[in-house]
């Protein structure tokens, strides 16, 4: 965990939602009220935002304990629980949805994500994510993906030169792409490995003829033409697939070969799993 950056993005996360205050709470219960809860699982799957909740839980209110039960990554059946917090009323409160929020998110990217990786046992192939992230949760995701036991790819623009379709457009050719990027590196003396898109076996013959570049992304290929690709390859480059992969289909894209798969659903289309954080009676 990058402490500082999650603090940072928790304090924006309950600025918006807290504002100048939980109205409802203060308006209801005393001041000082003592109380406890639990993270309830109403869904299968796999844990995921549990250390996140413990960080939420010390900023709102460092006075709260929390009783853990189950940790990030463990598989968890209905009617699980996942820990106590036991505290200030008002705090718990303030707590509660965004620790829901964050933690319902995270476990459905890390229980697809653990699905995945799954049914890739036995091949050499890791599953990776994408930049088709949530603006202002791209972090929480992409830690759910590990937690997963997905691998992440690059964060940002920032951190991998990533040459895609537009990138070759509007450079005039992938020769000029690979060779603008490799001067642009030496240039500014950037520590950055340089990964390109080809959409077809001309593409992927100039880049090859070309060189320059440590990752090949092999977009669209059908099962024949990627196995085909990856033999052509060889160990002179890693290889990346990706478009049209799914859960059902990705054992056999992985067993044609490729060194990684991305898929952007890991992070785009899941569907939040069912966790609810509840008051116990003492």
């Amino acid at each position: 965990m990058d402490i500082t950056a999650i603090r940072e993005l928790i304090t924006i996360y309950l600025a918006e939602d807290v504002g100048d205050g939980d109205h409802t709470s203060l308006s209801t219960i005393p001041a000082n009220t003592p109380g406890k809860a639990k993270l309830l699982v109403k869904e299968d799957g796999i844990l995921a935002g549990v250390d996140l909740a413990v960080e939420i839980f010390k900023i709102i209110d460092d006075g709260l304990e929390v009783e853990l039960f189950l940790k990030d990554g463990y598989p968890i059946k209905k009617g699980d629980i996942a820990f106590y917090v036991k505290g200030d009323v008002h705090s718990i409160l303030k707590a509660e949805r965004l620790v829901l929020n964050c933690m319902q998110r995270m476990s459905a990217i890390a229980t697809e994500t653990r699905k995945i990786v799954d049914l890739l046992i036995g091949t050499e192939t890791k599953v990776l994510d994408t930049r088709k992230t949530t603006p202002g949760f791209r972090y929480f995701e992409k830690w759910a993906v590990k937690i997963g036991g997905g691998v992440n790819h690059r964060f940002g623009l920032y951190d991998m030169i990533l040459i895609k379709d537009n990138h070759v457009d509007y450079s005039g050719g992938i020769n000029n792409a690979i060779n603008n990027a490799r001067q642009y590196v030496a240039k500014h003396h950037k520590k950055l490995d340089i990964e390109i898109e080809v959409r077809n076996f001309d593409e992927l013959n100039e880049v090859l003829k070309t060189g320059g570049v440590q990752r090949i992304l092999l977009d669209n290929f059908s099962l024949t033409d990627l196995k085909k690709a990856v033999n052509m390859i060889g160990e002179q480059h890693t290889t990346e697939a990706s478009g049209g992969i799914t859960i059902d289909n990705v054992r056999d894209y992985a067993e044609c070969g490729v060194n990684y798969i991305s898929i952007g659903a890991l992070t785009h289309s899941v569907k939040s799993l069912d966790l609810s954080l509840k008051a116990v009676k003492e």
